[in-house]
């Protein structure tokens, strides 16, 4: 008898860990906001006077003028040459803020879906080619987008700041951005 109990108490105790590790993988969506004035943005309007930035010799340019303005401050080192690329995936809008230079890259992914969004940051200790996440606890994130719905060919324009913790610093992530989606 003693025995059966003691048994029934680890077989407790084990669902009980199971359980608050499957809560800790969840992926936590947030909820955007919308603004329709967000393409008549000073900001918005200025990376259309600029180039596209070219992170190295053979890149091909998806887009002419500039299509994000977004500073990362991560530890003490701020960082401005990101680009902004979506795709449509079946019922998700997937936002690419990204520096990859086709070594390494630093920035985030954006998923969106029904209203929501969710971050997952960009691994820069990754091989060629290859995209990686990394876990970060998030401190604040803010979304904004010029619509709800996006069809391929649409142009969207967004809004982001977020701040989170990774590893031993925090990075803060904040700017504009703009693209045709794919």
């Amino acid at each position: 008898m003693k025995q059966a109990l003691y048994i029934l108490f680890i077989s407790s105790c084990l669902a009980i860990i199971s359980c608050k590790k499957e809560k800790k993988n969840e992926q936590i969506f947030e909820k955007f906001t919308l603004d329709k004035n967000l393409p008549q943005n000073d900001t918005i309007k200025l990376l259309s006077k600029y180039p596209e930035l070219k992170l190295y010799k053979k890149e091909k340019l998806e887009s002419k003028t500039r299509t994000a303005y977004i500073v990362q401050i991560a530890g003490f080192l701020p960082m401005d040459n990101y680009k902004c690329s979506s795709a449509l995936k079946n019922d998700t809008l997937e936002i690419s803020l990204n520096n990859n230079n086709g070594f390494f890259g630093n920035g985030v992914l954006i998923k969106v879906f029904d209203d929501n969004f969710l971050i997952k940051d960009i691994d820069p200790k990754t091989l060629h080619g290859e995209i990686k996440f990394m876990k970060t606890r998030p401190v604040y994130e803010k979304l904004v987008l010029n619509k709800a719905h996006f069809q391929k060919n649409d142009t969207v324009y967004g809004f982001i700041n977020y701040n989170t913790k990774v590893e031993n610093f925090t990075k803060d992530f904040r700017g504009y951005f703009k693209a045709v989606v794919k």
